[in-house]
C-alpha cells in the first residue's frame, strides 16, 4: 500500500529528499508525473493522456503530502520506507485507503522507472 502523512505532520520535510521515487511534495507544491520517474506520458483511467511535466493539483495545501499513484513503499530501492524511517513524529504510515500487494509496488516501480 501507499504511504500516507498523518495531520501529526510537522512540515519538517525530512521525508521529500528520502523518497527514490519524487512522491513526497511540500504542503501546496504542484507535483508532476515525470519528477524523479522516466514517465514522458501517462494515460489516466479514464483513457486521457496526461504530459509527464504537467503540473498536477496539490494533494495537500497545508501539510507534506505522497502522491499514492508514486508511491512504492521504497519497494526495490530500500527494506523499508525511508519517509517513515527519518520521520520525526512517527506521521507517515501506511495508507488502508491504497493497499497494494509486493507484486503490485514492483510493477509500479518498473512502470515508474522504465
Amino acid at each position: 500500500m501507499a504511504i500516507i502523512i498523518t495531520d501529526e505532520c510537522i512540515n519538517c520535510g525530512a521525508c521529500e529528499p528520502e523518497c527514490p521515487n519524487t512522491a513526497i511534495y511540500e504542503g501546496g507544491a504542484k507535483w508532476t508525473w515525470a519528477g524523479g520517474t522516466t514517465l514522458k506520458e501517462v494515460v489516466m483511467e479514464d483513457g486521457s493522456v496526461v504530459d509527464g511535466k504537467t503540473p498536477q493539483v496539490p494533494v495537500s495545501d497545508d501539510l507534506y503530502y505522497i502522491v499514492p499513484n508514486k508511491c512504492t513503499e521504497c519497494t526495490g530501492f530500500h527494506e523499508e520506507p525511508q519517509c517513515a524511517a527519518v520521520c520525526p513524529v512517527d506521521c507517515c504510515v501506511p495508507d488502508p485507503d491504497n493497499e497494494e500487494t509486493k507484486e503490485e509496488l514492483e510493477a509500479k516501480k518498473d512502470w515508474l522507472h522504465a
